[in-house]
């Protein structure tokens, strides 16, 4: 897998450029700036963009802007925001045009090397990858007298971590339950949501975030 990372502050992205490289990861280009990362793209064509939300003139929404611009330009590349807080705006921004191979991560999760490959390779094979507490506030935003007030608690800790991205086994691992309970509390969620539950684990992580932009 081939990278370009985008973020103003040299140390941070060095510093994830230094992580990723040791996970094996191959790191085509650094860039500081919206125009740097727009011509790194262009010229290494990269399987992932990782890209700062906030970056030059403005330190707004430069960072999205350019993400929008890649996904016009080049709508294979999977693009993972990174955010120093979280803004679920900004998520729901996002997700309002398309959820494939879109990533939006905390930038203290990158220090958690493992979890951040693996939402770099979902990203990059077409799924989602949401930061946990993008999906907290994505469903505290949900409709309060929907479909997902009929889900137990424990139903809900597992949307969340669908949401998230994560296959049945890694929740079971997570949550420390069987792969069976797990398996029986997805169907239960998706029959409660009417979404479908198909065997593939990105286009399951669609439909839940397709639901919670509704």
């Amino acid at each position: 897998m081939r990278v370009v990372i985008a973020d103003d502050s040299i140390l941070l992205r060095e510093g994830i450029a230094s992580l990723l490289t040791r996970a094996g990861i191959e790191v085509a280009a650094l860039a500081g700036s919206p125009e740097e990362l727009l011509r790194e793209i262009d010229a290494h064509v990269p399987d992932v963009a990782i890209v700062d939300v906030r970056m030059p003139p403005t330190q707004t929404d430069e960072g999205l802007r350019a993400a929008h611009e890649i996904r016009a330009r080049h709508p294979q590349i999977g693009i993972v925001i990174l955010s120093q807080h979280v803004e679920v705006g900004i998520a729901t921004r996002l997700l309002a045009e398309t959820p494939e191979g879109l990533g939006y991560l905390l930038k203290d999760r990158v220090s958690d090397v493992n979890g951040f490959v693996g939402a770099l390779e979902r990203v990059a094979d077409g799924g989602s990858a949401l930061d946990p507490e993008v999906v907290t506030g994505l469903l505290s935003r949900a409709q309060h007298d929907g479909p997902l007030q009929s889900l137990t608690e424990r139903e809900r800790e597992v949307l969340e971590r669908i949401a998230e991205g994560l296959s049945n086994q890694a929740i079971a691992t997570e949550m420390d339950i069987t792969l069976r309970s797990v398996e029986k509390y997805v169907s239960s969620v998706f029959t409660k949501l009417g979404l479908p539950a198909t065997g593939h684990e990105h286009r399951r992580v669609l439909a839940v975030l397709q639901f919670l932009r509704a």
